[in-house]
């Protein structure tokens, strides 16, 4: 009876390890499911410009948080086939930046994920009063002056951030990936 129970458990974890690579290799074959890359430029994910390339005077000075999602330049697929792909763009006077911040900013724009590191939540809501990020579901804000660490509620970690650089036209566009993968507590 032993064996039998060892034979079916290994038998069903090789099951969902089979299952997983595959799920992984589909993201990996669907560029709409690719977390940004070093090249990617950004594009508006909703509104009367949704899919427009954004450039960096279209990003307002210290307001809201505009949401876009990057796009391959060389194929024109935008990477919207994941809410985790999700890009936070907010602008600041470069001089109000921490320096690890300014680094990796440019003209005073910052890139952050979108999503709650608590539990998964669309960071949607600004703070005018704090300038700050906050999370709608458990009140968690974010300084994103200083690498979107967290200020307040029950995140356990900053924001993941991505660094910027700018054509000679202004668009924006991914310097690297997300500085950490996009991962979130399970809420139970």
């Amino acid at each position: 009876m032993q064996n039998r129970r060892t034979v079916l458990k290994s038998a069903l974890g090789l099951g969902l390890t089979v299952r997983g690579l595959n799920v992984l290799h589909a993201q990996e074959d669907d560029p709409r499911r690719v977390r940004p890359r070093e090249g990617d430029r950004f594009v508006f994910a909703f509104g009367p410009r949704q899919g427009e390339t954004i450039r960096v005077d279209d990003v307002p000075m210290v307001s809201e948080q505009v949401i876009s999602y990057a796009m391959d330049p060389a194929s024109g697929a935008v990477r919207d086939g994941s809410r985790l792909n999700q890009v936070l763009l907010l602008r600041f006077d470069p001089d109000s930046l921490a320096p690890e911040t300014r680094a990796a900013s440019v003209d005073g724009v910052v890139a952050y994920s979108g999503i709650c590191p608590h539990t998964g939540c669309d960071i949607e809501d600004w703070s005018e009063e704090t300038e700050f990020l906050v999370c709608s579901c458990h009140d968690s804000e974010f300084d994103p002056r200083d690498g979107a660490e967290v200020i307040s509620g029950p995140a356990p970690r900053r924001l993941p951030s991505l660094p910027l650089r700018a054509e000679e036209d202004g668009v924006l566009v991914a310097a690297g990936g997300f500085s950490a993968t996009i991962r979130f507590e399970k809420e139970f």
